[in-house]
C-alpha cells in the first residue's frame, strides 16, 4: 500500500494534569503536546503526536526544537514523494541527520498510521501485533513521604494496573520503595525509575533495592551511558532497564554485547519511529 503524504499540520495544545508529576529532574504541571495531521493525495488522514518535552531535560528534544526541525529538514524530505512502505519514509528521514529522533518518529509514526488508514487494517495488526490485549502500567510520580506513596500504589494495585513504576530520587528511594512493598506485598509488580538520578559512587546504596524484589530499576546512571551500567549491573541482582539512553538499535546492541542491562524501555518516539523500535524487538 504505497502513500504519498501531501500535507502536514502542525498544532499544539496545552494540557493541564490532574495533579503535578515530579520525577527526579524536575516537576510538571501542564504539558505542551505537539499534533500532526498528515494528509495522503488519495484524501486518507491520521494523526500523531511528538512526544518531545517542554523542556529538554528527558532528552535533547523539546517541543520547539521539533518544531522547527519538522518543518524546515523533515517534512521537505517526505512531502508530495510517493513512498511504497512506511519504512521508505523512515529512511528519508534518517538519510545524513543526526539526532531529531522524536522529531522523525511523529512523522514516522504517522506514516504508519496513514498506511493501516489506507488498507482498512488496524495500526497493531500492520506492525505485525499479535495480541489482543496488553496489560497497562502506571507511573507514579515523587510524593512528599513513604505513606503518600504507598496510598497511590495500593489505589493503583486496585484498579487494575498491572505494573506499577515508582519515581525514585537520592533521598526519596529505599524508604519510600519499601513503605509500597511492606502495603502491597511479596507478589506486587513493583519497578522503580530514577531517570539518571545517581552516579556509581551510589553503587552501594543501589544494591540494596535488590532486598525489595522489584521488576527492574530503570536507567539509574547518566541518560546517555551504557558502560557505567554495565558495571552497575554487575553488582546488582535486580534487572536494570535502559530507557533514556537507548536511542537506536546500535545502543541496544552495545547494551546487550557490554551486558549493561537485562530489559530494554522501546519507546517508538524516542527511537525514530515504529521501524527502529520493531529492530530493536527483533
Amino acid at each position: 500500500m504505497s502513500l504519498q503524504i501531501d500535507s502536514i499540520t502542525l498544532r499544539e495544545i496545552q494540557l493541564p494534569l490532574v495533579e503535578p508529576f515530579r520525577i527526579s529532574s524536575g516537576v510538571t504541571t501542564t504539558r505542551r503536546i505537539l499534533l500532526l495531521e498528515l494528509v495522503d493525495a488519495d484524501g486518507a488522514s491520521t494523526w500523531s503526536e511528538c512526544v518531545a518535552g517542554d523542556f529538554p531535560n528527558y532528552s535533547p528534544e523539546s517541543i520547539d526544537t521539533a518544531t522547527l526541525a519538522i518543518r524546515e529538514w523533515l517534512a521537505p524530505r517526505v512531502l508530495g514523494r510517493r513512498f511504497e512502505t512506511p519504512r521508505d519514509v523512515s529512511a528519508a528521514l534518517s538519510e545524513d541527520l543526526r539526532g531529531h529522533e522524536m522529531a522523525q518518529a511523529a512523522i514516522e509514526m504517522g506514516a504508519w498510521a496513514l498506511a493501516a488508514t489506507k488498507a482498512g487494517q488496524s495500526l497493531s495488526s500492520l506492525l505485525g501485533g499479535t495480541r489482543k490485549r496488553i496489560g497497562t502500567g502506571i507511573s507514579i510520580g515523587i510524593q512528599s513521604s513513604p505513606a503518600e506513596l504507598a496510598d497511590k500504589a495500593e489505589k493503583a494495585l486496585a484498579e487494575g494496573y498491572r505494573k506499577i513504576k515508582l519515581k525514585i530520587k537520592p533521598g526519596q528511594d529505599l524508604d519510600y520503595l519499601h513503605a509500597v512493598r511492606e502495603r502491597l506485598g511479596p507478589d506486587a509488580p513493583l519497578m522503580a525509575d530514577a531517570n539518571n538520578a545517581y552516579t556509581l559512587d551510589d553503587t552501594d546504596h543501589l544494591v540494596q533495592l535488590d532486598d525489595l524484589d522489584l521488576v527492574m530499576v530503570e536507567q539509574p546512571l547518566a541518560w546517555d551511558d551504557v558502560a557505567r551500567h554495565a558495571e552497575l549491573q554487575r553488582r546488582m541482582r535486580t534487572p536494570v532497564c535502559l530507557d533514556e539512553s537507548i536511542t537506536n538499535i546500535a545502543r541496544a546492541e552495545d547494551m546487550i554485547r557490554l551486558q549493561a542491562g537485562r530489559i530494554v524501555n522501546i519507546k517508538p518516539g524516542r527511537v525514530a519511529g515504529f521501524t527502529a523500535s520493531k529492530a530493536i524487538h527483533a
